[in-house]
């Protein structure tokens, strides 16, 4: 999947020209993407300040749905992929940015009660999830959702879940955000189970734009996870999917661990 570098000057002005209706709105994040980085700490404090902002307008954009109709659609295509990938009912699933459920509520209703426990940076988007679990009449199903203040997942158990889950968290996370989460995703995760990640794939020059959107080489991930002792692979076919970013599973370089 070749990306063209999106923060090159030459791509912006060319993709501006094409689509001129894009530039106001473009400007207007981009000044409050400076306002809300001048007063954060770090990266994760940074866009925690983001959910709020863009769950404040929408919960659906918040998590880069256009519409209701879109949220439900991509929430389906990850689910149904996950259940065709070895996802089962007696599967104890962590999802990590877990966002206001989009495919959280899916997962919730299919698993076993109890066996869905979902984690967020954002505050607001976890009180959206919890509108969703009401709406959708999931109180039943015992799901846990957690604030967390990193990816180092020390509060939860080892070797306890079978299903790791993170839908577009890495899009959004420079190199040391997941290197965090993939230094510590191996104690939580159980002997034979698996962890399935989507990233936004470039075949060139790794970049970001506006520090939220960040592309990477599918080698340099798969290096990262075996530096953890890890093994990661391409998940080829759900490209087919016509989703625009990359997934990777990872396990256990050694199952038995």
């Amino acid at each position: 999947m070749g990306v063209k570098n999106r923060a090159r000057l030459s791509y912006k002005l060319g993709y501006a020209a094409r689509n001129p209706h894009r530039i106001v709105p473009y400007a207007r994040r981009l000044a409050r993407d400076a306002w809300l980085r001048a007063r954060a700490r770090d990266h994760v404090s940074f866009y925690r300040a983001v959910m709020r902002s863009d769950t404040a307008r929408s919960p659906y954009g918040a998590v880069g749905a256009a519409s209701r109709a879109h949220w439900e659609r991509i929430g389906r295509l990850q689910f149904d992929y996950l259940t065709g990938h070895g996802l089962t009912p007696g599967d104890r699933m962590l999802e990590i940015g877990c966002g206001n459920l989009r495919a959280g509520r899916l997962f919730i209703r299919y698993l076993e009660p109890g066996h869905y426990y979902g984690v967020d940076i954002s505050p607001d988007i976890l009180l959206a999830a919890q509108d969703t679990i009401v709406r959708d009449g999931l109180q039943d199903r015992l799901p846990h959702l957690t604030l967390v203040r990193d990816l180092r997942l020390d509060f939860l158990p080892e070797a306890y879940f079978t299903v790791v889950h993170a839908h577009s968290v890495f899009s959004h996370s420079p190199i040391q955000v997941i290197d965090e989460c993939l230094a510590n995703v191996g104690r939580v995760l159980a002997p034979g189970g698996f962890f399935d990640f989507t990233f936004n794939r470039t075949e060139g020059e790794e970049h970001n734009v506006l520090r939220e959107d960040f592309y990477y080489r599918t080698d340099t991930l798969i290096t990262l996870a075996a530096k953890h002792g890890l093994t990661a692979h391409l998940m080829d076919d759900w490209e087919r999917t016509g989703h625009r970013q990359s997934k990777l599973r990872v396990t256990h370089a050694h199952p038995d661990t």
